[in-house]
Protein backbone atom coordinates (compact mmCIF):
# COMPACT_ATOMS: atom_id res chain seq x y z
CA UNK A 1 0.00 0.00 0.00
CA UNK A 2 1.61 3.62 -0.75
CA UNK A 3 2.19 5.93 1.83
CA UNK A 4 -0.61 8.48 0.64
CA UNK A 5 -3.14 5.33 0.96
CA UNK A 6 -1.44 4.87 4.46
CA UNK A 7 -2.32 8.44 5.64
CA UNK A 8 -5.37 8.66 4.33
CA UNK A 9 -6.61 5.61 6.15
CA UNK A 10 -5.52 6.58 9.57
CA UNK A 11 -7.51 10.10 8.92
CA UNK A 12 -10.64 8.18 8.16
CA UNK A 13 -10.02 6.17 11.07
CA UNK A 14 -9.40 9.21 13.45
CA UNK A 15 -12.42 10.70 11.78
CA UNK A 16 -14.65 7.75 12.22
CA UNK A 17 -14.27 7.83 16.03
CA UNK A 18 -14.20 11.44 16.53
CA UNK A 19 -15.52 13.62 13.71
CA UNK A 20 -14.88 16.89 15.84
CA UNK A 21 -11.06 16.32 15.56
CA UNK A 22 -9.95 19.72 13.62
CA UNK A 23 -7.33 19.11 11.12
CA UNK A 24 -4.80 20.87 13.37
CA UNK A 25 -5.59 17.70 15.84
CA UNK A 26 -5.64 15.59 13.14
CA UNK A 27 -2.24 17.05 11.69
CA UNK A 28 -0.48 16.81 15.22
CA UNK A 29 -1.18 13.59 15.83
CA UNK A 30 -0.05 12.07 12.54
CA UNK A 31 2.86 14.38 12.41
CA UNK A 32 1.64 15.68 8.79
CA UNK A 33 1.53 19.18 7.42
CA UNK A 34 -2.14 20.59 7.85
CA UNK A 35 -2.07 21.72 4.60
CA UNK A 36 -1.58 18.33 3.42
CA UNK A 37 -4.39 16.81 6.03
CA UNK A 38 -6.67 19.79 4.56
CA UNK A 39 -5.98 18.51 1.46
CA UNK A 40 -6.55 14.56 1.90
CA UNK A 41 -9.87 15.22 3.94
CA UNK A 42 -10.89 17.63 0.53
CA UNK A 43 -10.49 14.92 -1.45
CA UNK A 44 -11.78 12.33 0.56
CA UNK A 45 -15.26 14.26 0.82
CA UNK A 46 -15.17 14.32 -3.09
CA UNK A 47 -14.54 11.22 -4.23
CA UNK A 48 -17.53 10.17 -2.02
CA UNK A 49 -15.31 8.33 0.51
CA UNK A 50 -16.14 10.98 3.24
CA UNK A 51 -19.97 11.18 3.10
CA UNK A 52 -21.02 12.77 6.29
CA UNK A 53 -20.67 13.60 9.86
CA UNK A 54 -22.29 12.63 12.57
CA UNK A 55 -23.06 12.72 16.72
CA UNK A 56 -23.80 9.77 18.29
CA UNK A 57 -26.89 10.55 20.09
CA UNK A 58 -28.03 8.70 23.53
CA UNK A 59 -32.13 9.27 22.91
CA UNK A 60 -32.38 7.40 26.39
CA UNK A 61 -31.17 10.88 28.00
CA UNK A 62 -33.82 13.02 25.67
CA UNK A 63 -37.10 13.61 26.02
CA UNK A 64 -38.15 12.36 22.81
CA UNK A 65 -40.44 9.03 21.60
CA UNK A 66 -38.66 6.90 19.05
CA UNK A 67 -38.87 3.02 18.59
CA UNK A 68 -36.03 1.04 16.45
CA UNK A 69 -36.74 -1.88 15.12
CA UNK A 70 -34.80 -4.95 13.11
CA UNK A 71 -36.54 -6.34 10.17
CA UNK A 72 -36.05 -9.38 8.52
CA UNK A 73 -36.91 -9.46 5.24
CA UNK A 74 -36.89 -12.60 3.00
CA UNK A 75 -37.22 -11.29 -1.14
CA UNK A 76 -36.80 -12.77 -4.37
CA UNK A 77 -33.99 -11.07 -6.33
CA UNK A 78 -34.76 -10.14 -9.45
CA UNK A 79 -32.85 -11.41 -12.43
CA UNK A 80 -29.99 -9.27 -13.55
CA UNK A 81 -29.92 -6.97 -10.84
CA UNK A 82 -30.13 -9.28 -7.85
CA UNK A 83 -31.22 -7.57 -4.75
CA UNK A 84 -30.15 -4.04 -5.61
CA UNK A 85 -33.32 -2.83 -6.78
CA UNK A 86 -35.77 -4.01 -3.92
CA UNK A 87 -32.74 -2.69 -1.51
CA UNK A 88 -32.76 0.64 -3.28
CA UNK A 89 -36.47 0.82 -3.15
CA UNK A 90 -36.58 -0.05 0.63
CA UNK A 91 -33.38 2.03 1.36
CA UNK A 92 -35.28 5.10 -0.26
CA UNK A 93 -38.18 5.13 2.61
CA UNK A 94 -37.80 8.31 5.01
CA UNK A 95 -38.55 5.53 8.31
CA UNK A 96 -35.40 3.02 6.79
CA UNK A 97 -32.09 4.20 9.19
CA UNK A 98 -29.72 1.27 8.21
CA UNK A 99 -30.36 -1.26 5.16
CA UNK A 100 -27.74 -4.55 4.86
CA UNK A 101 -27.61 -6.84 2.38
CA UNK A 102 -27.45 -11.01 4.81
CA UNK A 103 -26.64 -14.13 4.46
CA UNK A 104 -28.53 -16.91 6.71
CA UNK A 105 -32.45 -17.26 6.58
CA UNK A 106 -33.29 -14.09 5.50
CA UNK A 107 -31.72 -11.62 2.46
CA UNK A 108 -32.37 -8.17 3.81
CA UNK A 109 -31.86 -6.75 7.50
CA UNK A 110 -33.37 -3.44 8.17
CA UNK A 111 -33.03 -1.03 10.78
CA UNK A 112 -36.38 1.07 11.17
CA UNK A 113 -37.52 4.05 13.39
CA UNK A 114 -40.86 5.42 14.09
CA UNK A 115 -42.57 7.32 16.88
CA UNK A 116 -44.13 4.49 18.27
CA UNK A 117 -44.34 0.65 17.53
CA UNK A 118 -47.89 1.01 15.94
CA UNK A 119 -45.98 3.20 13.57
CA UNK A 120 -43.16 0.82 13.00
CA UNK A 121 -45.80 -1.67 12.39
CA UNK A 122 -47.99 0.31 9.82
CA UNK A 123 -44.57 0.65 8.14
CA UNK A 124 -44.05 -3.20 7.78
CA UNK A 125 -47.52 -3.76 6.94
CA UNK A 126 -48.48 -0.86 4.48
CA UNK A 127 -44.66 -0.27 2.82
CA UNK A 128 -42.34 -2.87 3.12
CA UNK A 129 -44.54 -6.46 3.37
CA UNK A 130 -46.68 -5.36 -0.09
CA UNK A 131 -43.19 -4.65 -2.15
CA UNK A 132 -43.08 -6.79 -5.00
CA UNK A 133 -40.23 -9.08 -4.61
CA UNK A 134 -41.46 -9.42 -0.70
CA UNK A 135 -41.87 -13.19 0.73
CA UNK A 136 -41.92 -12.45 4.49
CA UNK A 137 -40.73 -10.46 7.40
CA UNK A 138 -39.96 -10.68 10.52
CA UNK A 139 -39.71 -7.83 13.49
CA UNK A 140 -37.73 -7.28 15.97
CA UNK A 141 -38.32 -4.29 18.67
CA UNK A 142 -35.13 -2.77 19.90
CA UNK A 143 -35.71 -3.07 23.91
CA UNK A 144 -32.93 -0.89 24.87
CA UNK A 145 -29.46 -0.12 23.63
CA UNK A 146 -26.85 -0.66 25.49
CA UNK A 147 -23.84 -0.39 23.01
CA UNK A 148 -24.00 1.73 19.62
CA UNK A 149 -21.05 2.31 17.44
CA UNK A 150 -18.49 0.86 19.56
CA UNK A 151 -19.88 3.41 22.43
CA UNK A 152 -20.76 2.01 25.65
CA UNK A 153 -24.03 4.26 26.61
CA UNK A 154 -24.48 3.42 30.28
CA UNK A 155 -24.36 6.20 32.40
CA UNK A 156 -21.86 4.85 34.97
CA UNK A 157 -24.70 3.95 37.62
CA UNK A 158 -24.06 0.91 39.37
CA UNK A 159 -26.18 -2.57 39.63
CA UNK A 160 -28.63 -1.28 42.08
CA UNK A 161 -29.75 -4.81 42.47
CA UNK A 162 -29.37 -6.34 46.08
CA UNK A 163 -27.20 -9.46 46.74
CA UNK A 164 -28.59 -12.94 47.22
CA UNK A 165 -26.77 -15.14 49.18
CA UNK A 166 -28.05 -18.39 51.06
Amino acid sequence: MEKSADKSMEILELLAKNSRLTTDQIATMLELPEAEVERTIAELEANGTILSYRTLVNWDRVDKERVLAFIEVQVTPQREVGFEAIAERVGRYPEVKDLYLMSGAFDLAVLVEGRSMKDVANFVATKLAPLDGVKGTSTHFVLQTFKEEGVILSDGEKNRRLVVSP
